[in-house]
């Protein structure tokens, strides 16, 4: 069992993510605006996927620890951050929370692809088993990953959320394994380590951009050798 963000993918950066919406709508900021929009996005952890809240406004705490129950609620918590860091135009706010389920807001680590599809030709069953209010399945064909996942757990469709140990039941279930006999691979010790109540192994992993996380899957199942691709 795999998490989704910051275990197999990563999302873009969030300058990289305001720079792309606000090409496409052709808005242009100064520098100074720039650094400033995305210093108060990144602050107030705006972009899913990215730099959790430094703080979460009082009135939000509710629907941001619900977030991930459905998409309405996902889509709320979120658009309400973005309203928090100073984006007031409607447009704006809808393609900035739009962009992050873009195939290309996400890049898989760089041995994601071959740890899935050496487990999968080896005969290993899996599952992504994620916190997410969308559904994260067009990513994984857009990056040729889905083929190697065999069974997709999402709080969104499942109703709950990580650590409640019934999500991982789900995929436990629907791969046709007993939780002792899986291993849960995330980045997130409270979220991820929920399967250890199950009698399911943990590894966490570290959550770094793409480009200083080389190897972080790759070890875990011993498939670090050759020429480590």
């Amino acid at each position: 069992m795999f998490d989704f963000s910051g275990t197999l993918l990563r999302v873009e950066s969030v300058a990289h993510w305001l720079d792309a919406v606000l090409g496409e709508a052709e808005v242009r900021l100064s520098g100074d605006e720039f650094a400033h929009t995305v210093e108060r996005l990144t602050f107030h952890g705006a972009l899913p996927g990215g730099p959790a809240p430094h703080k979460v406004p009082a009135r939000l705490k509710k629907l941001w620890a619900e977030r991930d129950l459905d998409a309405e609620r996902h889509r709320a918590a979120y658009t309400a951050l973005i309203r928090e860091a100073g984006v007031t135009d409607r447009s704006l706010v809808r393609a900035l929370y739009d962009r992050h389920m873009a195939p290309e807001a996400w890049h898989p680590y760089p041995d994601t692809a071959r740890t899935l599809g050496e487990l999968s030709r080896g005969g290993v069953a899996v599952a992504v088993v994620s916190n997410i209010g969308w559904d994260l399945r067009p990513v994984f064909r857009a990056h040729a990953l889905d083929e190697w996942v065999d069974v997709y757990a999402l709080s969104f469709e499942v109703g709950v959320q990580k650590p409640d140990p019934a999500i991982f039941r789900f995929a436990c279930e629907r791969l046709g394994l007993a939780p002792a006999e899986t291993l849960m691979v995330g980045d997130d010790r409270r979220a991820d380590g929920g399967a250890e109540a199950l009698g399911a192994h943990v590894h966490l992993v570290d959550h770094l951009p793409v480009d200083r996380r080389p190897h972080g899957l790759l070890p875990v199942f011993g498939l670090l050798g050759g020429d480590g691709a």
